[in-house]
């Protein structure tokens, strides 16, 4: 009898695919990531009964349901909060966030930051569309000043959270930003965060086109693409530019936009990407908050920041395989009882 193994035969992007109907509106950009993530999943070597995907409530919460994966479609806001007690208990597991502007700065958004904060080794995909589709087009933590939407008739009035400024002060260990428009640069980003050691929030610019059309027209339509966007790669330049003739600097501690075409500058004097350079993305991430105050920029794209620290869910462990090395196997009851009760005899 022959003993040889036979190998798992390869996955493919139908693989991932569930049976049930895609039901977003049509033209919604939640099915661009849906296939971006599922084109990217059969690469990434994990065996579908390891990958779990968790959502909280909105449109980009039927995620679970088109995975053919393991995966929940839990409560609003607390997606963070579930993903965090399956990967403290199940470590091995590949877990996935998805979650929206609302369900995760809003409602969740305690969740977020105290997850990013304590480094879990999850995939937070945020979908931003700075509108509540769902429910049907009110404004949400990421709509701009003077929003009009039916819960602000008279515009919004509320500052707008910049997500990626609030991760970093979490101290988040990987942010980056992509768009629902450019599937390759967004299966890149996508890879990116699995490989990621940590907490990885991945921001992606998401269109809704029934209550909040062309939101980030300017960032994905060919006419204007190129001269508003801003692809950052680790050791490069930043260029931009329909025939890459502008780039930035640095003035100082200040950013600014300079020509490459005059021969005043070139890409020797322009601002060099660093992902780990923590300082250099906290201006990275602010480059568009204010274009009154900092000047027009184009937006930024890419990894922005990542960095190493143990997860929690490793010092979780190492602290119980201290406490059996020290002490034992623990007792439950001496361990509620604590040192505050006592025995009346």
């Amino acid at each position: 009898m022959s003993t040889a193994t036979i190998a798992p035969q390869a996955l493919t992007s139908k693989d991932f695919a569930t049976d049930q109907e895609v039901r977003w509106c049509p033209g919604c950009g939640d099915y661009s990531i849906l296939k971006q993530v599922q084109t990217i999943m059969p690469g990434l070597g994990i065996p579908r009964e390891n990958i779990v995907i968790v959502s909280g409530i909105g449109c980009s919460s039927r995620f679970p349901y088109y995975m053919n994966t393991y995966g929940m479609h839990s409560i609003h806001g607390r997606a963070t909060a579930i993903a965090s007690g399956l990967k403290a208990t199940r470590p091995e597991l590949s877990v996935w966030i998805v979650t929206g502007d609302g369900d995760g700065l809003s409602i969740g958004g305690n969740h977020t930051i105290h997850l990013l904060r304590r480094n879990f080794d999850v995939n937070i995909m945020l979908f931003n569309n700075q509108i509540y589709g769902l429910t049907k087009g009110q404004y949400s933590p990421t709509s701009e000043e003077h929003k009009i939407t039916k819960s602000t008739p008279m515009g919004s009035i509320d500052h707008p959270f910049n997500p990626l400024a609030l991760a970093l002060g979490a101290d988040a260990s990987f942010i980056a930003r992509s768009m629902d428009r450019d599937p390759k640069h967004l299966q890149e980003m996508l890879k990116r965060s699995n490989a990621h050691k940590g907490a990885s929030l991945l921001e992606i610019y998401q269109n809704c086109n029934i209550f909040n059309d062309g939101a980030f027209e300017v960032f994905t339509e060919k006419g204007s693409k190129a001269e508003e966007t801003l692809f950052v790669e680790h050791g490069k330049p930043m260029i931009f530019g329909a025939t890459k003739n502008k780039g930035i600097r640095f003035n100082g501690l200040r950013p600014e936009v300079v020509s490459l075409e005059d021969g005043q500058y070139s890409a020797d004097d322009l601002w060099i990407h660093d992902e780990n350079d923590f300082y250099k993305a906290q201006v990275l991430v602010r480059m568009f908050d204010d274009p009154r105050v900092i000047g027009h920029f184009p937006r930024p794209f890419g990894v922005f920041y990542t960095a190493h620290r143990n997860t929690y869910e490793e010092s979780l462990q190492l602290q119980l395989d201290d406490a059996i090395a020290r002490r034992g196997p623990g007792d439950l009851d001496k361990l509620l009882a604590g040192n505050e009760t006592w025995e009346i005899k």
